[in-house]
């Protein structure tokens, strides 16, 4: 395993469901909202810890941030396993993602409208989650065929 591609490929995974989330969420009612669920694990701990969270775009971009960043080591993971097992291993981990963002968050006090508003919206979120696993293991296939 090279750290280095499997970082990349995380990072491939990541961006994928965020740019899913952003472009559909403009368009389609019963779309995720990984933003606001997002936003919920920053600023509710903050408060609870007696900050004042920031506010507006700064709150948004400090949630993407944070996303990328999150995400990017949890899709990073694929680069664990032999480069032909890859698809396998990025399904997983994206189904696991994907079904955990729909169970989790009531839960854990950040409310299940972000995710689990509707059946579409449940189905929504695990596909993303679950592209994001297959764009990570399809970057660290390709990566490894490189070297």
């Amino acid at each position: 395993m090279s750290l280095g591609k499997a970082i990349f490929s995380g990072l491939v995974g990541a961006c994928t469901v965020t740019l899913l989330n952003e472009s559909v969420r403009q368009f389609v009612k019963d779309a995720p909202r990984l933003e606001v669920l997002g936003k919920r694990a920053v600023g509710i701990p903050l408060m609870k810890s007696g900050f004042e969270p920031p506010k507006g775009d700064n709150l948004y971009w400090m949630t993407m941030a944070g996303d990328i960043a999150a995400n990017s080591l949890y899709y990073g993971l694929v680069g664990l396993g032999a480069a032909e097992n890859a698809l396998q291993n990025g399904a997983i981990l994206g189904a696991t993602a994907g079904v955990g963002a729909v169970v989790l968050p009531g839960s854990l006090g950040l409310g299940d409208e972000p995710t689990a508003r509707t059946k579409q919206t449940e189905l929504m979120t695990v596909a993303w989650y679950l592209a994001g696993g297959l764009a990570a293991a399809a970057a660290y296939q390709y990566l490894s065929d490189e070297s």
